[in-house]
């Protein structure tokens, strides 16, 4: 998630709420530095952030983030979740990016999300479509302030299968073609992009097109799940040139940011090119625990308890983990590399659960550094998964 990402939520009465802060004045061009140091000292209420409703889910994905798949018996109740609404919009968070495991799993589903439109705090939801039917569509087409985002990592049942699960193609199809049907607008097609999916980009933004949506690519990371796929899955060092190269010859394709790291190939892509942990966004997991990202659901980068006292204020303006982050950056391995200013050393998760400190370079680093120190690392001394609600054991991931 980003500020890129800020466009108004795509439904069809979709309004902005008050004081929502537009993503014209929030998206600097990469010579706003001012603007950029600014906000690596963070803000007093994140611009957005990602809240897991839960962990369970349908499927099982290769690389998901969460490890998600049973649900946690500690997960919070309707009441509580309607509590974090309402400290959310207290602060005037502009919006959440909703995920999990799958969301709609939930039985309060549609509750906590019209609770949260009703309060002026806008939803962005990911999901992989499986339970988007006819009607469900036409009842999230009829809602203000709603985004969707399906996720595919492939254009074809025999890219995408093999790592989100048999079937699940097919079903973010029908999941697609429901949304288009009830005019719900520009949805999202949110795809991870992998070494087997990167040449099909073209066929990724063609497919959105068809369906009246917007594309969204992000980076895929070695957190959860991903910490065993990521060797298989991520791109290789030509694959990375040729998505830098893509995605500047197309602004309108959505990143999150998570690229920032390729501008050490010269030219930044639009956004704010940083890592915002703590500084702009964060998580808050499903049990109501805080992370300074939705990528590193780890011990290592909890900052609090939304259950604590002071509830999520109290954690985002004064947890220690958020002060120490929005301290000034050390280049560590990176001081005398002179693209340091334009990639910062490149995403905190990524170096953490590939096992490379947290000021070194970043494991994908285009210069060739992060393969380097990854040929340093003990397979043996890498982070622990600490927070696994896999279904089962985990499978080796094979790739037609």
């Amino acid at each position: 998630m980003s500020v890129t990402d800020l466009a108004r939520p795509s439904g069809p009465t979709a309004v902005t709420p008050p004081l929502a802060p537009s993503a014209a004045t929030l998206a600097p061009t990469p010579a706003s530095a001012s603007l950029q140091r600014e906000l690596l000292r963070g803000l007093d209420a994140p611009i957005c952030l990602t809240w897991e409703w839960t962990y369970a889910c349908n499927l099982q994905c290769v690389h998901c983030l969460s490890s998600s798949g049973r649900r946690d018996p500690r997960e919070l109740d309707t009441t509580q979740m309607r509590s974090v609404v309402d400290q959310l919009a207290e602060m005037q968070v502009f919006y959440v990016n909703v995920g999990g495991g799958e969301p709609m799993t939930r039985p309060d589903f549609f509750e906590v999300l019209e609770y949260s439109v009703d309060h002026g705090v806008g939803v962005k939801f990911s999901t992989n479509g499986g339970m988007i039917d006819a009607a469900k569509a036409r009842r999230l087409a009829a809602l203000d302030y709603v985004d969707i985002q399906i996720s595919l990592d492939g254009a074809d049942a025999m890219t995408n299968d093999p790592v989100r699960g048999l079937g699940s193609y097919e079903r973010a199809r029908q999941a697609m073609g429901h949304l288009a049907d009830a005019g719900f607008g520009a949805f999202k097609l949110s795809v991870v992009v992998t070494r087997h999916n990167v040449a099909q980009l073209d066929s990724f933004a063609a497919l959105a097109a068809d369906h009246g949506a917007e594309l969204r690519v992000t980076r895929l990371r070695p957190s959860g799940r991903g910490q065993d796929s990521w060797a298989q899955l991520h791109p290789t060092a030509a694959q990375q040139r040729e998505l830098h190269s893509w995605l500047l010859a197309r602004p309108d394709v959505l990143t999150g940011d998570s690229f920032f790291h390729l501008a050490a190939y010269g030219q930044a892509l639009p956004g704010l090119n940083l890592c915002g942990a703590g500084r702009v966004v964060c998580l808050i997991d499903p049990v109501g625990d805080v992370y300074a990202c939705p990528f590193a659901l780890h011990e290592h980068f909890r900052a609090g308890s939304v259950l604590d006292e002071g509830g999520f204020a109290q954690v985002w303006r004064s947890s220690g983990l958020f002060t120490e982050l929005r301290e000034p950056d050390n280049p560590g391995a990176c001081t005398s590399c002179g693209h340091y200013d334009a990639c910062q050393g490149g995403c905190m998760a990524a170096k953490f659960f590939t096992g490379l400190p947290l000021d070194g370079p970043d494991p994908e680093c285009v210069l060739g550094h992060g393969e380097a120190a990854l040929a340093a690392v003990d397979p043996h001394t890498l982070p622990i998964i600490d927070n696994d609600h896999s279904k089962r054991r985990r499978l080796p991931l094979t790739i037609l």
